[in-house]
């Protein structure tokens, strides 16, 4: 689920990090809220009708991203609120594809959006500064958004509305 209101910060730190996952692909935002990863390596016409159709039954809606947190793994993350739109949709995905369980079913999935990591010394206090001027960012979920991350190769694949 794409998040444009983070996307100069987030571009930013990718920058910083490995600058082979930046995209040229002016579709693809590297900014987003996870629904289902890892998915399918080739999905077929039919497995991409069916995230049409659950795009497609689920309507728009608003959030918030304020909360900064980290994770044990040192990932610095923004919370949705609400997160529970966001956790119904990876429900509805990992239950249309349960070969695709999220994170490989390594650990529950959390709604967020990856900002940082402690590894490149950034601090829950040091991104919170770093924010200052883009939180709280009042966001709206409308689209679901397939994208391919490699280095030199992260695109878009495709794009469904919600509530289309």
């Amino acid at each position: 689920m794409p998040v444009p209101q983070l996307e100069p910060f987030v571009v930013e730190r990718t920058r910083h990090y490995d600058e082979s996952f930046l995209s040229t692909d002016a579709t693809f935002v590297h900014a987003h809220i996870t629904l289902l990863a890892p998915w399918l390596v080739a999905p077929t016409t039919a497995d991409l009708a069916t995230v049409e159709e659950i795009a497609a039954r689920t309507s728009p809606f608003d959030f918030v991203l304020e909360e900064l947190g980290a994770f044990p793994d040192g990932t610095l993350y923004l919370a949705p609120e609400p997160a529970t739109p966001f956790a119904l949709l990876t429900a509805a995905l990992a239950a249309a594809f349960p070969q695709c369980p999220p994170y490989g079913g390594r650990f529950e999935p959390v709604p967020h959006v990856t900002v940082d990591h402690v590894a490149g010394g950034a601090t829950v206090a040091s991104t919170r500064s770093a924010l200052a001027t883009t939180l709280p960012a009042r966001c709206r979920a409308d689209r679901i958004s397939l994208q391919r991350y490699a280095n030199h190769g992260c695109r878009t694949l495709a794009e469904w509305e919600l509530g289309a």
